[in-house]
């Protein structure tokens, strides 16, 4: 009998209430009146990859937006059965979904409890009403005690709380009350984020006029350290650069992307990375036999999205079943070689606490795959940024700090 693969699912909802300033993710305001004709969307294609999906179950499934707890439960349902039909989840599946607090209450979370949605991801951001205005959040501080409170009496035992530092004006007291506040609440699981200012955003031209004032990186990078002193003894993990968790408690979707596993990724915008051939049904081989691999994205305007989906499910109801080619909706398409592929694992896995194993590099990539980049590892080990240790690479304290000082030196030649 052929071994069943894993892979992750991953599943874009680009709705939101308001766009916050700092945002650049692939989302919209005011666009929730597409949502029934996105869920039936995503069904379809969800339907058209059921023939490549065969031999292959997810072993997690996440939500993200966007804000996905803007659906309502009946879509999330159809979505839900629609994806255990066509791909199939595994028994043990990790179903995350992320959730504003502004948007979701006790009856909402229960209700998606029960649809097999046991992982909640709460985009607090902050726990002071200045700071939620600033960055342009819809909820306020009780609102996400009070979501954090529902979700616990939804029967929701996995919780994980987003927050983000080093606001303009932000002081070290201010952050860590923040931070001592999400401790008190005792999630599974944080997430902590340095505000960035990313291009062609609001807070981007505010920095720009001098309206705002860029966030200063020392004092991020004194936040962060402060962040991590904190959560140790309170009994959180490291175990990426960002993220923090109680035993047995990391994120396992998260960890397919760092560990730069295989996802495929449904809905407006959403990237997907897969072997090259994927669509042959030779899915079962092992995968240290791959020498190509396959990166896709959908069209990223939900309007479109939609239009392109339907126009290859009326192709696919006429001619069968559709391959990569075929889809409309995918707009992005790049096949990458080792080398490309080798780097990108190389610079996800060095993001985890535990590094990346040199025996396991090998064994994937090839034997001689690595000494391209020995020059860049023995640099970044004289520089005190990277360490070698029990046939493992893994950044040292500073170099978490300075980590894209390490990843620079490890990409591909362009």
């Amino acid at each position: 009998m052929e071994r069943e693969r894993r892979l992750s699912l991953y599943v874009h909802i680009p709705f939101c209430i308001a766009k916050c300033g700092y945002c650049d993710f692939n989302s919209y305001a005011g666009q929730e009146f597409l949502i029934p004709a996105y869920a039936q969307a995503l069904l379809r294609e969800a339907e058209m990859w059921s023939a490549a999906c065969q031999g292959w179950r997810a072993e997690t499934l996440f939500f993200g937006g966007g804000t996905p707890s803007l659906m309502p439960l009946a879509e999330v349902e159809r979505i839900l059965e629609g994806l255990r039909r066509h791909i199939g989840l595994t028994a043990d599946a990790e179903v995350t979904l992320e959730a504003n607090p502004g948007t979701v209450d006790k009856p909402y979370l229960s209700r998606l409890r029960k649809l097999g949605v046991n992982r909640l991801s709460l985009g607090v951001q902050s726990f002071r009403d200045d700071e939620l205005a600033f960055l342009g959040r819809i909820h306020s501080a009780e609102e996400a005690r009070s979501a954090y409170q529902a979700a616990r009496s939804a029967g929701f035992d996995n919780v994980s709380l987003d927050l983000i530092f080093g606001l303009p004006g932000q002081t070290v007291g201010r952050w860590l009350e923040s931070l001592e506040e999400a401790i008190g609440l005792g999630p599974e699981h944080l997430s902590l984020y340095a505000l960035t200012v990313e291009e062609e955003t609001p807070l981007a031209r505010d920095v720009a006029c001098g309206r705002t004032p860029a966030p200063d990186p020392d004092l991020q990078a004194e936040l962060y350290l402060r962040s991590a002193e904190r959560l140790a003894p309170a009994g959180y993990e490291q175990y990426e650069i960002s993220n923090w968790a109680r035993p047995g408690r990391r994120c396992r979707h998260n960890l397919t992307y760092w560990r730069n596993g295989f996802w495929l990724g449904l809905g407006a915008g959403a990237h997907s990375h897969l072997p090259g051939n994927w669509e042959l049904g030779t899915g079962n081989q092992d995968p240290g036999i791959w020498d190509r691999f396959s990166r896709f994205a959908a069209e990223v305007s939900p309007r479109r999205y939609i239009e392109l989906v339907n126009e290859t499910w009326k192709q696919w109801s006429q001619e069968g079943t559709p391959t990569l080619d075929d889809m409309r909706q995918v707009t992005f398409r790049e096949e990458a070689d080792p080398s490309l592929e080798l780097s990108d694992t190389l610079v996800l896995g060095l993001r985890l606490s535990d590094g990346v194993s040199l025996r396991e590099l090998r064994r994937r990539f090839g034997h001689d795959a690595l000494e391209s980049h020995t020059a860049a590892f023995e640099e970044a080990i004289s520089l005190g940024l990277l360490e070698r240790l029990d046939g493992r690479l893994r950044l040292t304290a500073r170099g978490r700090l300075l980590a894209n000082e390490v990843f620079v030196r490890l990409l591909p030649p362009t």
